[in-house]
Formats: C-alpha cells, sequence, structure tokens
C-alpha cells in the first residue's frame, strides 16, 4: 500500500481526532502503570487494594492495544508480510495500492462488524462486571477501533481524493458481496487467492490474519463475532499487560539521555583494554534491547554514539556497521524482552521458565558476537585511552540510576506479581528520566514516548487479536493432529526434527518479522514439538533464538532497514557487512539447539529448589 499519513491532513477534524486517539493511549497506560502499584502498596500496608483491580488492567490492556493499533494505521507503521506492490512500475503500483487498500479496509470494516455483534449480544445479556461497569462498555473499543483503523488505511491509501474514493468503491463492492453472497462457500476460493495477492501487494499483517479467518468462517456459514470473542478474551489475558509496562521503560530510555551516559560508563571502566569499544557495543545493545523489545530502536537510540568509538579504536567501518547492526538484536533472550513474554502467551508457558530458560543461551549469543568483534580490528590508526579512576566514578555516579534498571526489574518480579513488577519498572524509568535528570518533560517528552510505545504495542496486539480467530479455526478442524500424522512418518529422530525446525526457522526469519512469527508459527510448532519429546520451554528459545538471527537477514531483517536508515548507507551494504555475523549467531543457534541443557539447567534448578 502506498505511504503515507493520515496525520499530514491539516483539517481541524482530523487534528482533534488525532488528539484523541494520542490522549486515550496516554491515559490507559498511564492508568495501567499506577493500578498495579497502587493495589499492591494498599495490600501490603493496609491489606486491601482496589477492587477487580487485575481486570481493570486487563480491559485497560485491550485499550492500548486498539488505539495503539490505531495510532499504527495512522503513521502507516502496520506490520507487512510484503512489500511487493512499492516495487512495481507506477501505473501498477497504483492498481496494487488501490486493490489493496480496498481489501484492507473492507476486512477491518468486517472485523468491526464482528466486534458490533458481539457488543450487541453482550448488551443483551444485561450483564454487569467489575465496579457495576455494563459488560458491552470495554469491548465497545472494537468496533470503535477498528473503525478508525478502517479510516486511517483508507487516507493512506493514496494523498489523492480520487484514488481514495476508488478505494472506498471496491471496500464497499467487497462488504456488499460479503453480506448479499447467497452462497459464501463457493466464493471460498476465490476469496482466498484474492486475500493472497492482497498480501503480496502489501496490506497490514492483521489483515491478512482476520481475513484469512473471516473468509473460513464465512465459508462454514459461522458467526463472525467469534472471531471478535477470541480477539477479546486473549488480549485481556492476565500476563498481557506486562508487554506495553515493560516496552514503555525501554522507550524512557532510549528516548532519554541514558544512552549518552551508559555509552561514556563503558568507556571509562574498560579504560584502555583492547576490546573495550567491542565489548560497550555488544553489552549496550543487549541492554537495550531487553527492554525496548527487539524493535530496532536500539541501532536508533545508541547506534549514531558507538560507530565512532568503534572506527577510532581501530575498526574498520564496515566491521563496525556489521557489529552495530547484529548487536541490535542481542538482548532478545534476557528478560524483561517483549517477544519472551509474548512467547509465554501464545504457547501458554510459564513466564518465569520462560525467562530463566533465555538466560544461558543469551549470554552464548551475547559471547559469540563479542568475539567475533574482538578478532577484527585494524592496527592502523589505533586509538588508546588511558584508564582514569576519576573519570570511571564520575561515568558510574551519572548513570546510577539507569543502571539499576535491571535491578529493579528483577526485585520487583520476586516481591511483587508480575504486572506490578512492569508497572514498577516502567514508573522507576519515568522519575528517573523526568525528575532526577529531566530529559523528558512530562508536558511533551512523556506523552511523546507514551503514543510511540503505544504504537508499537498496538500494532502487534491486533494481530495477537485476530491470529487467534485463525487459531481457533484451526483447533475446530484439527490442523495440528494431522500435520503432526503428515511429519511423524517422513522425520522418525527428533535429532533431525530439530535440524529442519532450525533451517525452517531461519526461513521464516528472512520473510516474516519477529511479532507475525510468534502469533502465526506458535500455535504450530507447539504441539509437533511435544509430538518430538521436546520440552517446550527448549523449543521457545530455539524458537526465538532463530529469529535474533532473522533479524539480520534479508529481505525482511528489520535491523538492516534500520542501521540503513541510521547511517545512510545502501541496504546491500549493510547486508554485506552483517551476514558473517548473522553465520556466527547461526552456529550459536545450533548449540542452543543440540544442547537442550543450556535452556532446561536453570527452570529445572529452580523448580528443584
Amino acid at each position: 500500500m502506498k505511504t503515507g499519513d493520515s496525520e499530514t491532513a491539516h483539517e481541524p477534524v482530523w487534528r482533534v481526532l488525532s488528539i484523541f486517539e494520542n490522549a486515550i493511549v496516554s491515559s490507559a497506560l498511564i492508568a495501567m502503570t499506577a493500578i498495579p502499584i497502587l493495589e499492591f502498596t494498599l495490600r501490603r500496608l493496609f491489606g486491601f487494594g482496589i477492587k477487580g483491580s487485575s481486570a481493570i488492567v486487563q480491559q485497560l490492556c485491550l485499550i492500548v492495544g486498539m488505539f495503539g493499533a490505531v495510532l499504527a494505521a495512522r503513521h502507516n507503521r502496520m506490520l507487512s508480510l510484503s512489500a511487493l506492490g512499492q516495487s512495481l512500475k507506477s501505473s501498477l503500483q497504483a492498481a496494487a495500492n488501490a486493490f489493496a487498500g480496498g481489501v484492507a479496509v473492507a476486512t477491518t470494516l468486517l472485523l468491526g462488524i464482528g466486534g458490533a455483534q458481539f457488543v450487541q449480544a453482550r448488551y443483551a445479556a444485561g450483564n454487569y462486571g467489575v465496579n457495576f461497569v455494563p459488560n458491552w462498555a470495554v469491548p465497545i473499543v472494537l468496533p470503535v477501533g477498528f473503525a478508525l483503523i478502517a479510516l486511517h488505511l483508507l487516507l493512506n491509501s493514496s494523498r489523492e481524493w480520487k484514488s481514495r474514493a476508488v478505494v472506498t468503491g471496491i471496500a464497499a463492492a467487497l462488504v456488499a458481496i460479503w453480506l448479499l453472497a447467497p452462497n459464501p462457500s463457493s466464493l471460498v476460493p476465490g476469496a482466498l487467492i484474492m486475500l493472497a495477492a492482497a498480501t503480496l501487494a502489501g496490506i497490514p499483517v492483521f489483515v491478512s490474519l482476520g481475513g484469512l479467518a473471516l473468509i473460513l468462517f464465512w465459508g462454514e456459514g459461522t458467526p463472525i463475532a467469534s472471531i471478535a470473542v477470541e480477539h477479546f478474551a486473549l488480549v485481556t489475558d492476565p500476563l498481557l499487560p506486562t508487554i506495553p509496562l515493560f516496552t514503555l521503560a525501554g522507550y524512557v530510555l532510549a528516548e532519554s539521555g541514558a544512552p549518552r551516559r551508559l555509552v561514556r560508563v563503558f568507556q571509562a571502566v574498560l579504560g584502555n583494554f583492547g576490546g573495550s569499544s567491542v565489548l560497550a557495543t555488544v553489552l549496550l545493545c543487549a541492554f537495550f534491547t531487553t527492554f525496548t523489545g527487539a524493535s530496532g530502536i536500539t541501532i536508533l537510540a545508541i547506534g549514531g554514539l558507538l560507530m565512532p568509538i568503534l572506527q577510532s579504536d581501530g575498526y574498520r567501518e564496515r566491521k563496525a556497521l556489521g557489529l552495530v547492526t547484529s548487536a541490535g538484536s542481542l538482548g532478545l533472550l534476557f528478560p524483561p524482552c517483549l517477544p519472551l513474554i509474548l512467547y509465554a502467551v501464545v504457547a501458554k508457558l510459564s513466564l518465569g521458565d520462560m525467562f530463566l530458560g533465555g538466560l544461558l543461551p543469551g549470554i552464548l549469543m551475547v559471547a559469540a558476537t563479542a568475539l567475533w568483534g574482538l578478532r577484527g580490528r585494524s592496527k592502523k590508526g589505533l586509538s588508546r585511552r588511558n584508564f582514569s579512576r576519576s573519570e570511571a566514578l564520575m561515568a558510574l555516579w551519572d548513570a546510577k540510576w539507569e543502571l539499576m534498571l535491571p535491578l529493579v526489574a528483577l526485585v520487583s518480579l520476586l516481591y511483587a506479581p508480575t504486572v506490578a513488577a512492569a508497572a514498577f519498572t516502567a514508573l522507576y524509568a519515568i522519575l528517573v528520566e523526568s525528575f532526577i535528570h529531566r530529559d523528558l518533560t512530562l508536558t511533551r517528552g512523556i506523552p511523546r514516548v507514551l503514543a510511540e510505545c503505544g504504537l508499537l504495542v498496538g500494532g502487534v496486539l491486533v494481530i495477537l487479536g485476530v491470529a487467534q480467530g485463525f487459531a481457533t479455526y484451526l483447533n475446530d478442524i484439527d490442523f495440528t493432529a494431522r500435520a503432526v500424522e503428515l511429519i511423524k512418518p517422513a522425520i522418525h529422530n527428533p535429532l533431525v526434527f530439530l535440524l529442519v525446525l532450525n533451517l525452517w526457522l531461519l526461513v521464516v526469519g528472512c520473510l516474516m518479522d519477529i511479532y507475525s512469527a510468534i502469533l502465526i508459527q506458535v500455535p504450530l510448532l507447539v504441539p509437533i514439538g511435544l509430538a518430538y519429546g521436546i520440552d517446550p520451554i527448549h523449543l521457545g528459545i530455539i524458537f526465538l533464538a532463530n529469529l535474533e538471527v532473522g533479524y539480520l537477514t534479508p529481505p525482511v531483517g528489520l535491523n538492516l532497514f534500520m542501521s540503513s536508515l541510521r547511517f545512510k548507507k545502501p541496504l546491500a551494504e549493510v547486508t554485506s557487512a552483517t551476514l558473517p555475523v548473522a553465520a556466527v549467531l547461526f552456529g550459536a543457534v545450533l548449540l542452543v539447539t543440540y544442547f537442550p541443557w543450556l535452556t532446561t539447567f536453570l527452570p529445572h534448578y529452580f523448580h528443584a529448589n
């Protein structure tokens, strides 16, 4: 679909709408942070808390998810599986954009209609939920959110109103066919082909998955409200609020002066050690990625600080470029990284076990990257820095609050419920950067960070919600059992299955962003892994480690695009510089795969004790 940004429209109505959307996301995130902390504090001090606080926070998560997706649609930053439509000639590209826009708008409207039917059913039931709030009140964000997303998709389909009129006509025709077709089952094959073509043209992932669920349910005569039911049930999962809260902590750090202070710490503490710049790059990138959710923001936040340091330490530009780009994906296996939490939610695993299982493989990935970096320094032009004890102490003192953030997160996880721990971490980051360092003002800086955090989280959660509808269809037809029946006779040995799995996930990582991969692949792969006797935590870490490498592999490696954008280098040059590190990391993935104790040791040890 053609790029644009509906927020650029100058009409007052769109400005008011934008302010409203931002305010909803920001207010919900603030409430999500405050309520768990207040609940935990009241119960510890006075023995009582906020009635229904968990349910309130889960419902706020639904609001953040839907209106965050609205922000993503407004800024045209929805995740897509393909951008083939943008590579066509101008005349064909215009046609592809109109077609994809029509399919996207029609699908989104139908999802909204399903949401409205769900709300109507709840309204007719006349029941009340927490604190006497009607059961239909919170789910109403589903039809409202999808309606706003459809509006922004329409506005972003083109900058010309004539083209937008064409998109509107296509969408209206598709919705009419949906509502009036006398025999939907006969139209299912054509509808699936149309959806596949629109996916190649660049429709958002949530449209592809939501459209697939709609078409399959349509053919069977199943009410489309069932998709909204599953969406509401999953997005209000008790664990899900940790995703926006931990992500918020990371965004606050990245948008403040923390990157500069932390770079100074590593430069000062490591002194004139020959590999100080490499270790600083690897460890800092892992630190930031852990809290920013492997979203690529690590490269944007600290890449520009690290590149000159590496070059001044004797590294050629190509080597430095490859190291910074690859290090930007490290930290994905460390708690509380967003993909770890998302995998635990989708696979229905213990979050604590996933956190523990990722520690040793994560350290292995960091060590492999550091070793690769340490062996590539040029002796020419090498600059050495003398260690200064006073400078090191000053740098540590200046960054002491940021350095304590992992400790705050860990202690909170040990002594408070998971959602409260995430809220404490987010609040700590806000207090440090707004009141102690004063890098982010409460009137401009924090609202901007809240909106950006909501945008990322909403783009992921809307996919998660509609994907559950598709997963429900697969469960109805017993897809996983059939898949196991097909695969088991062909692959008998679990070790061979793991090799095939790694190769498959490498392909997935080349073609799909990590969030889409988790939501699409995990429900299919977990039952198959169980059939081969593979520990679910081990399978999860293998999955995420492969996708960590996927950040560095074309054509959809997010870090490649971020690095190309940040350093103004051709994508081919960035890819060429990064592939050697990707090969090293894939070797580490194979070690994680065939030495399962790296993953299972810590979870089993803590369970035994």
